[in-house]
């Protein structure tokens, strides 16, 4: 019901009325929740956040799966509703260059199950008669396109949830503290009076860093403007039934949008300068003239853009009788890497955050939220969106502003799959950061960290490897990549390479319940002998991957995790968030350097430098020493992500610089130089087949449709272990397959590389759909430099999943053969694994290659 008076206690708390509020209150209700209380400093139905001013257009094709899915998700909720439009949608091109990303575009689509399609000038004035032909090339068209009437979907919300009887929703309060005890949050203070309450979300869009911050958590986003106009009355549009009969036109080379609105057509802009503002920096409800949401309009930021609008709709927004009867600079929540910010915040326990949502993703994301508040997961995976994902630099207001600032005029912008950020860089700096700079490292970005991608002064084997480093003609294909990754691979292959790999994020588990949290936490059986070193997944209840790591035996009650950076903070609070009492979490990330060192010749480059025994007869793999490289004390352990012989050594971060010298002054001698990241995470990993989270694993996979099943379960219990056994002799509904591409050669004659995201059909161009009624498409691309083959991994249905069935992807809109060349985990290179085993006498004359 919805009351004036505050309840003094509740079982949770939700701090927003906008549509994502609004939703995770209904979908919390209909999961069971009871004692649910809903605030807002605002009046209902329109509380004045972005919700009440959003132009409330869908567009249900993105290149994330992740954010496809909340929206189709969205979509059918609204849809059930009664009160989503559909109108249709055309993203029009006036370049060329436009109309390759509108071709990128349909492949997603594909990929994602979208009917679209590429449109010609001819065939968008069709469909909108008062579009301007001349200034455009094409289009992408999706008749699925629609508008939503967010504010009614979030009443009818908000009112189920109140007819069941489990929610009270209270408008008009104004939030002033947050209280937190013992590191959890126990109550919230209002100008009404204060609420206890073992769960709090903050679901209250730009205002939602203030509250956090009340708490001592962080919610890493910024409002920005968003500028709009309406004009009208529209001739051509008088006429039209209802609020929108034209599809709405997204003008993407000139950042702008028009939608119908009635006898009006609004204008919207992402292409002014970035205006962002503080939260603090809002207008009170009573201060704000329209609401607090809506700032004043600019018209110098807006003028523009106006004349870009009325090149392409001279007819309808040239007409004297029209005038501008709206304009506003509407603020919206922007986060540094654009993803929505959901989940637990890693501070502080029971605080949830839901912010940074779109109206396109709102109802999707709320019953995501309310599944993962209920059952400890979403059915869609979120990990792209959750909070803890955000290092602490990340969090800072400086990094927030300064990404937000470069992301804005991308809202609309051609962003390749390895685009770079320019802002916020040079923050997290490896000990061997100068020495790399001086070899020439070109430095691509990771959570702060400057990484080596390539190193220039490896320029000289692109002669040694010849065609073999197989360089792509095509720009496109090779922006943010060099063929002397490729060179770089093949001499790692040949002789040996030096990779940095100070990302890594490091935890140490302790304590005399340290065995116990671990074997609780992971796949593999982790009772075993100090100095061992395993591989394992991370598993959630339901059996979806949570991440896959290595964990080493350094003592009978001590532990060390290494995962990767990018997600190093999710599996951090992951474990923390299961640990017994009795065990501890200790953060090394900051305090050690690891650097790999792996090929034919790294025993002999280590070996110059350690009187240690470090041959393969003494130093198994899967095992760790402690050994001394001079002064140096070394953790070196038997692994590897690249298929080869070789160590990540482990030392404090003041001594990483140290050894790097060492290993590259002695690594000249054996022909064994820097290799770059882009041979680790990429072409190394895909010629041995090797999963990564976040492409292969994530939370809808399994390990059997991974092909990562294990020979044994273990008995020990570990968090999925039910769902695992359940697995058991049950046929996977898709199978993960590596494939080869067979002829690159496109249309006008040049070649062709896939980049990743692509729809894998049968040769024919028909889609194929799997046991969960998904669509393959391409999780991994990379060059196979020593097969002399581009690779792609993907998930099939079963019928297909069978080597040497013969498919196609599609890349650009063109079709390109590929044959299934793996349907297990088997590497493509060394399927033996003698690499890793140190036994390149058996390889014969061909060390380099396969």
């Amino acid at each position: 019901m919805s009351t004036s008076a505050l309840p003094d206690r509740c079982d949770v708390l939700v701090i927003g009325a906008g549509i994502v509020g609004n939703a995770l209150v209904h979908h919390l209700a209909r999961l069971g929740w009871q004692d649910i209380v809903q605030i807002d400093k605002g009046p209902l139905p329109n509380p004045g956040g972005s919700t009440g001013h959003a132009s409330n257009f869908i567009f249900p094709v993105d290149h994330s799966r992740e954010i496809t899915d909340l929206t189709l998700d969205s979509v059918r909720q609204y849809r059930e509703m009664g009160v989503f439009i559909e109108s249709g949608g055309i993203e029009v091109a006036r370049t060329q260059e436009r109309m390759e990303e509108l071709r990128r575009r349909m492949s997603s689509a594909r990929a994602w199950g979208i009917e679209s399609r590429l449109v010609t000038p001819e065939e968008i004035v069709e469909l909108v008669p008062f579009v301007d032909p001349s200034v455009l090339v094409g289009g992408f068209y999706t008749p699925s396109v629609g508008v939503v009437d967010s504010l009614r979907a979030g009443t009818i919300m908000r009112e189920q949830a109140q007819e069941s009887g489990a929610l009270t929703t209270v408008p008009n309060v104004e939030v002033t503290g947050i209280s937190v005890t013992e590191g959890r949050v126990r109550a919230v203070q209002t100008d009404r009076g204060t609420i206890e309450a073992p769960v709090v979300v903050i679901a209250c869009g730009v205002w939602s860093p203030q509250l956090a911050r009340m708490a001592g958590a962080h919610i890493p986003l910024t409002p920005a403007v968003h500028q709009m106009i309406s004009v009208g009355p529209c001739a051509p549009l008088a006429s039209t039934d209802g609020e929108i009969s034209f599809p709405i036109v997204r003008d993407m080379d000139t950042f702008c949008y028009e939608r119908q609105h009635g006898s009006d057509m609004e204008v919207g802009s992402y292409a002014h300068r970035p205006i962002l503002h503080e939260p603090e920096e809002i207008p009170s409800i009573t201060q704000a003239k329209l609401s607090p949401t809506e700032m004043p309009f600019t018209e110098d930021d807006f003028d523009p853009q106006l004349e870009q609008a009325l090149e392409l709709m001279p007819e309808l927004l040239g007409d004297e009788r029209a005038e501008i009867r709206y304009a506003i600079n509407g603020l919206l929540s922007l986060t540094p890497d654009g993803a929505p910010v959901l989940g637990e915040t890693p501070e502080v326990g029971g605080l949830w955050s839901c912010a940074a949502v779109w109206i396109k993703e709102g109802p999707g994301v709320g019953r995501a939220v309310a599944e993962w508040m209920t059952h400890g997961r979403p059915e869609i995976d979120l990990g792209a969106s959750d909070i803890a994902r955000f290092y602490p630099h990340q969090r800072t207001r400086a990094h927030v502003r300064a990404r937000t600032s470069e992301a804005f005029n991308k809202t609309y912008g051609i962003v390749h799959p390895g685009e770079q950020w320019q802002s916020s860089r040079r923050v997290r700096l490896s000990p061997m950061h100068t020495a790399q700079r001086e070899l020439g490292a070109v430095f691509h970005e990771a959570v702060g960290w400057e990484r080596p991608q390539w190193y220039e002064c490896n320029a000289g084997l692109l002669e040694e490897f010849g065609e073999a480093v197989m360089p792509r003609e095509n720009e496109w294909d090779a922006r943010w990549w060099s063929p002397i990754i490729n060179a770089e691979h093949l001499a790692m292959r040949a002789r040996g390479g030096i990779v940095d790999l100070t990302a890594f994020a490091i935890f140490d588990v302790v304590g005399p319940q340290a065995l116990a949290a671990i074997q609780r936490i992971v796949v593999a059986q982790a009772d075993v002998r100090v100095g061992r070193v395993i591989y394992t997944p991370v598993l959630d209840e339901a059996g979806g991957f949570r991440s896959d790591l290595t964990v080493m035996r350094l003592g009978h009650d001590h532990f060390r995790v290494v995962t990767g950076g990018a997600h190093g903070m999710v599996d951090q609070k992951w474990f923390a968030d299961h640990l017994p009492e009795g065990a501890e979490l200790v953060d090394l990330t900051s305090a050690i350097s690891t650097i790999g060192l792996w090929g034919p010749r790294a025993a002999d480059v280590l070996g110059a430098l350690t009187d240690d025994d470090i041959s393969p007869e003494h130093f198994a793999f899967g095992t760790w020493k402690l050994i001394e490289v001079g002064e140096l004390s070394v953790l070196a352990s038997r692994i590897s992500y690249v298929g080869e012989f070789g160590w990540e050594l482990y030392v404090p971060m003041e001594t990483g610089a140290a050894l790097w010298d060492r290993l590259i002054e002695v690594g000249r001698e054996h022909g064994v130089g820097p290799v770059g990241i882009g041979v680790y995470t990429t072409t190394g990993r895909i010629e041995k087949g090797y999963r990564a989270y976040g492409a292969e694993l994530d939370a809808e996979r399994s390990l059997s449709e991974t092909g990562m099943s294990r020979p044994k379960i273990k008995d020990a219990d570990f968090i999925g272990k039910q769902a695992v056994l359940e697995q058991e002799g049950v046929d996977p509904k898709a199978v993960l397959c590596a494939l080869t591409v067979d002829d690159h050669t496109s249309a006008d004659g040049s070649r062709r590389y896939m980049l990743g995201g692509e729809p894998i059909l049968t040769r024919e161009g028909q889609p194929l759909t799997d046991g969960h009624g998904h669509h393959p498409y391409v999780t991994s691309a990379a060059s196979a430099p020593s097969l002399g083959k581009h690779v792609l991994m993907a998930f099939l249905p079963p019928a297909q999943a069978v080597p040497g069935t013969e498919l196609a992807v599609s890349y650009m809109e063109q079709l390109f053969p590929v044959t299934v060349a793996r349907a297990d985990a088997t590497p493509l290179l060394d399927p033996d694994n003698l690499r890793v085993k140190g036994r390149y006498a058996e390889l014969g004359a061909g060390v380099g290659g396969a």
